[in-house]
């Protein structure tokens, strides 16, 4: 454990809980509908009631749960409606994102970026829970979101992928080539190490694509 996440305040605290609630509602840890009690949330986070309820309003925000008066929060439904809506967004978004990652990382990055395709490179071979994979998916695309270096279409991307992520868990077992879909990340990566921003683009684009027509063929 860094010393950050060790440090005692409310901030860092809050950000804990947040993150570690977000992490279980959008891998469906926390399944769609399951009410959550900020009193067992604190027990196991470690973090107290009030980070736990703090890191509640923000999942709120990022339509993760749902608070009704009287009644609790509740995780908000997976509704496979919003797949449309929230492909919208990502198809615009992530190529931009990957574009402008290519053009403004910075030498560190695009080494740590380099190390990152190489070990989804290896993850097929290597790893066969599902889950671990789409875990992966994840963290590439807040890498990739990251060295954009626009912390506002970070926010929004960050956002739009956990609500995809979500849909996707929902149809994980029923999803053919999920390794796959994350392998595509190594072509991806490479591209913006590579600073083409041109690639970059068109391949963050028909991962988007490729990811709705994958649910929709399922369905």
């Amino acid at each position: 454990m860094g010393l950050a996440a060790q440090l005692p305040g409310p901030a860092s605290l809050a950000d804990q809980a947040y993150e570690g609630i977000r992490d279980r509602l959008i891998m469906l840890d926390i399944r769609p509908g399951d009410p959550l009690n900020d009193e067992a949330l604190a027990q196991e986070l470690g973090t107290g009631r009030t980070p736990v309820r703090e890191a509640l309003k923000r999942l709120e925000g990022d339509r993760l749960v749902v608070a009704y008066p009287r009644r609790g929060t509740f995780a908000t439904a997976v509704d496979i409606t919003d797949l449309a809506h929230i492909s919208e967004i990502r198809a615009q978004l992530e190529p931009l994102a990957a574009s402008r990652a290519a053009v403004n990382a910075s030498a560190a990055t695009r080494t740590r970026l380099a190390e990152l395709a190489k070990d989804v490179a290896e993850l097929e071979a290597r790893v066969d829970d599902r889950r671990e994979l789409l875990r992966r998916d994840v963290q590439v695309h807040r890498e990739i979101y990251r060295a954009a270096g626009n912390p506002y279409l970070e926010d929004i991307l960050v956002r739009q992928d956990n609500l995809a992520t979500r849909i996707w868990c929902l149809f994980l077992d029923r999803l053919p080539a999920i390794a796959g879909h994350v392998g595509e990340h190594v072509g991806l990566l490479e591209a913006i190490v590579d600073g083409d921003a041109e690639k970059a683009g068109r391949l963050a684009l028909e991962h988007v694509v490729g990811f709705e027509r994958a649910v929709r063929a399922v369905l």
